[in-house]
């Protein structure tokens, strides 16, 4: 791709938490997906990173909004704009002219028509031409048969989105759960709730403010859910060490310091987690018997943020009786597979236009 490139590929994975761009097979962006707008002009003023800083640090002239919520864009010029300060951000090399843009995004395989539109609106209005979409539990899957295939498995084992056989896959990602079967290079029976890592971060913040009477932010509840975050109230050895709150009392606001140990966060998040089974053991229900035979034979494989906390896989093959398997890395499957996709956008028949 040189000087007087007309065309440039970008693969992106578009979530709630974080917005993940490839350009030639290598992460070029892997950012937040937050947006800090002007009040006054609605200007963009920083993005990503950057903007996260603000997050919840903001005086009266600057916006810092999450565009995404629940897989879905909830605030589309902000969105619009985000798109734009990642992709340009993303292009680092001068261009004589500015490329035209042929894009592969991820999307919650959930999705209705008006939000599918909504995604592609806004990557046109950023720039794109050829806007092509991929449903996230695909993509995820492609993302894994790929980290196979890296690992030095023998490729007839690696995961084929193509193969005649079933593969389910649990994305959990910021807003939404993905768990879909997929066989023959589409999706057979899918399930996508609206419960993930957000919901964590407010159980977490409830709890707080029951147990201990302490104000906890947003960010502040995701870097309890990081540190001491569990689904098993016994880790064994591998249990974490108590992580220490800092916040304000809810009654006398003055400050408090609280120890929080991971089995206290594993009982406030049991109900979300118990949700997230129920829909596994629900798309289980839908799966025809000889898909479901595969599903027993290959195990479940875990992606998303919402994969790395801790206990999670083995509390999941305790509970239903099927293997588990985390991915190598899980926060970049989406965008990997959406990579592969981009190479092969006439092959794979699955995408969107």
């Amino acid at each position: 791709m040189g000087f007087f490139s007309f065309t440039q590929e970008l693969a992106m994975d578009l979530g709630t938490a974080n917005t993940i761009i490839i350009n030639n097979d290598e992460i070029v962006v892997n950012e937040p997906s937050i947006v800090a707008l002007d009040r006054n002009t609605n200007k963009m003023v920083k993005v990503g990173e950057e903007a996260k800083l603000m997050y919840e640090k903001t005086n009266d002239n600057y916006r810092v909004i999450r565009p995404l919520r629940d897989g879905v864009i909830a605030d589309f010029y902000a969105c619009e704009q985000m798109m734009r300060g990642l992709i340009k951000n993303a292009q680092k090399r001068n261009h004589l002219f500015t490329p035209s843009l042929r894009m592969v995004i991820g999307v919650p395989s959930g999705s209705t028509e008006v939000e599918l539109r909504a995604v592609r609106d806004s990557a046109e209005h950023a720039g794109g031409r050829d806007v092509y979409l991929i449903f996230e539990p695909m993509a995820a899957a492609i993302g894994i048969g790929e980290e196979q295939l890296e690992a030095g498995m023998d490729p007839k084992d690696c995961l084929n989105v193509e193969a005649p056989e079933g593969n389910m896959i649990v994305d959990i990602g910021g807003g939404t759960t993905e768990i879909a079967v997929i066989s023959l290079g589409g999706i057979v029976s899918n399930n996508s709730i609206k419960i993930a890592g957000d919901d964590f971060n407010k159980e977490i913040r409830e709890y707080m403010a029951r147990q201990h009477n302490v104000k906890v932010s947003e960010r502040m509840a995701e870097r309890i859910k990081i540190h001491v975050g569990s689904a098993l109230t016994d880790l064994g050895d591998q249990g974490p060490e108590d992580y220490v709150v800092h916040g304000p009392n809810r009654i006398t606001a003055l400050p408090m310091e609280v120890p929080v140990c991971y089995q206290e966060i594993a009982h406030c998040l049991e109900k979300t987690i118990a949700s997230i089974e129920t829909a596994v053991l629900n798309a289980l229900e839908k799966t025809p018997p000889e898909l479901y035979a595969d599903i027993v034979h290959n195990g479940i494989y875990l992606t998303g943020g919402g994969a790395l906390l801790r206990g999670l896989d083995k509390r999941l093959t305790d509970k239903l009786s099927i293997p588990f398997h985390v991915a190598k890395d899980p926060l970049l499957c989406v965008a990997k597979g959406t990579g592969v996709a981009l190479k092969n956008v006439n092959r794979y028949s699955f995408l969107m236009r």
